[in-house]
């Protein structure tokens, strides 16, 4: 699945000035006020909202999160080995490590290094700390802390999560997945997805719009859970009296909303859409965009509508490798859910909360119907072992530029 943007610089919000988020020296870290990096501020505009709180400042943080060095982080991954890697994305690689906790027991967790490109993914790392270090939620994964060193050997810009040892959500959808989730936990998936978008949305004093949801960023724990990652294209949602932020387009090819990729115009509307695109993956095992199929299936949308419209063909499009083993009518209700978030007007689509209450009571309704099956399924016949997690998108490959996405749009309509 290829990510794409619409420039380097993002458009003013029209309604808001911008705001700095600026670092403070620390002496723990090794961060040096003036360096090269720190003597450009990190604007916010598209996050900007004046009625409402901004994320704290990195500095006011700092309290919250651990603060590593990069000498702790390169003895826990073994020198950032290769074979300690769990995947890699646009903005650096990312590997499984073992530090101490203030109990000194050892703890996995997963660290994320940016690539040594400059400022290339420097703002996505300041959003994520930001992010996470105010936002905490059983459907979030947690960040440990930091490190932000500036000396000799360049930027080091690292961040150390609670490791997920199941991987992501795409992993198991995938073919090539020696992995097959059973649909009760798909359905949980789909709750606990559906939890983490709500407290993102409307439980705080201030809204965050995910605006990267897929699922190669929905991770797995070491009982199946799931829980929302890779929170560095997150935005502060519109003021009170404004119906939008004006942002750069950025995001996953499939899963962006399609007034979003118009005009640029950011709400929460635009994650609804990609977990109603998200319902069908899981819905049907496929990505929302695969070159690999016959031409006529490539778009999952498009693949599924004719199936909708009549119940004895919907049984076609739900994952095969299920074999029959799950409740149809929560597929359906499932799919008319994915249809209600995929309204093409976004005023007619559900908040998360009305999303969540619905996919609760599919949950609880589904309970020990067709079903039993509540952990994965190890398959035989898979030919090939999961691949490592790609961070910052599906597997198809790198960026394309926004425009020359938007054209290939316009040219199927």
């Amino acid at each position: 699945m290829k990510c794409f943007s619409f420039s380097a610089k993002e458009k003013k919000v029209e309604h808001g000035t911008t705001q700095s988020i600026s670092y403070q020296s620390n002496s723990t870290t090794g961060t040096k006020s003036g360096s090269g990096l720190h003597s450009h501020d990190i604007s916010t505009t598209s996050t900007e909202s004046i009625a409402r709180p901004s994320y704290p400042s990195f500095s006011r943080r700092s309290n919250d999160l651990r603060v590593f060095t990069f000498a702790e982080l390169k003895s826990a991954t073994k020198n950032f080995s290769r074979s300690a890697m769990l995947g890699e994305g646009g903005f650096g690689c990312v590997y499984r490590g073992f530090i101490k906790n203030p109990d000194n027991k050892q703890i996995d967790v997963a660290v994320k290094k940016l690539g040594g490109r400059g400022m290339q993914g420097h703002k996505e790392w300041v959003t994520e700390v930001n992010v996470l270090g105010v936002v905490s939620h059983p459907n979030l994964v947690k960040l440990v802390g930091y490190c932000a060193e500036d000396d000799e050997r360049g930027i080091q810009r690292l961040l150390v999560y609670e490791y997920m040892p199941n991987g992501s959500v795409d992993d198991h959808l995938s073919v090539r997945s020696k992995t097959m989730l059973p649909w009760r936990m798909r359905l949980q998936i789909a709750l606990h997805a559906a939890r983490g978008l709500t407290h993102l949305h409307e439980d705080m004093g201030f809204q965050i719009i995910f605006r990267d949801f897929k699922s190669s960023n929905i991770l797995l724990d070491e009982n199946w859970n799931a829980k929302l990652s890779d929170f560095g294209l997150a935005r502060l949602g519109p003021s009170d009296g404004f119906t939008h932020v004006s942002t750069a387009v950025v995001g996953t090819m499939g899963y962006a909303a399609p007034e979003y990729v118009q005009t640029g115009r950011l709400t929460s509307k635009n994650d609804v859409w990609s977990y109603g695109v998200f319902l069908f993956e899981l819905i049907t095992g496929r990505r929302p965009l695969d070159r690999n199929r016959p031409k006529s299936e490539q778009k999952l949308l498009e693949w599924v509508k004719p199936y909708l419209l009549d119940a004895k063909k919907f049984k076609l499009i739900i994952d095969p490798r299920l074999e029959g083993n799950y409740s149809i009518k929560s597929a359906q209700k499932l799919a008319n859910l994915g249809n209600q978030c995929l309204a093409r007007n976004p005023k007619l689509r559900p908040k998360m909360s009305d999303v969540l209450e619905i996919v609760n009571q599919i949950v609880e309704e589904s309970e020990g119907v067709e079903s039993t099956q509540q952990t994965p399924k190890m398959l035989k016949d898979s030919r090939t072992r999961p691949q490592k997690m790609n961070l910052d998108s599906n597997k198809e490959g790198s960026c394309w530029s926004f425009q020359a996405w938007i054209s290939k749009i316009l040219k199927t309509r």
